[in-house]
C-alpha cells in the first residue's frame, strides 16, 4: 500500500503559518513514521519550517485516531496535525 494522496489538514495557529487548511501531500516512501513525516515536512518550505519548529508539541491523528510520534504511517487516508491544546 501506498502512503501517497494522503489529504493533511492543517489546524489552528498550524494552518496560519503553512497558509492553507489542507492539501493533499504524496509522502516519500522513506517516510515510515509520524516523527519522519513531520521531519520531512519541516524541510518543505520556510513556512513549514516556522510551523513545525519544535514537531514534538504537535499532535497528530491518523484517520481520525490521535497517534503517538512513533507510530507507523501504513496508508492513512487523512492526517491531522494539531497544536498543543490549552485550557482555560
Amino acid at each position: 500500500m501506498t502512503k501517497n494522496g494522503a489529504k493533511v489538514h492543517y489546524f489552528s495557529w498550524i494552518r496560519e503559518r503553512v497558509g492553507m487548511g489542507e492539501e493533499t501531500v504524496n509522502l516519500p516512501d522513506s517516510v515510515e513514521t509520524v516523527s519522519q513525516m513531520l521531519q520531512w515536512m519541516q524541510g518543505r518550505n520556510d513556512q513549514f519550517a516556522a510551523a513545525l519548529e519544535f514537531p514534538d508539541i504537535i499532535r497528530v491523528a491518523l484517520d481520525q485516531q490521535h497517534v503517538e510520534h512513533d507510530q507507523r504511517l501504513d496508508s492513512p487516508r487523512e492526517i491531522a496535525l494539531f497544536p498543543p491544546m490549552t485550557g482555560g
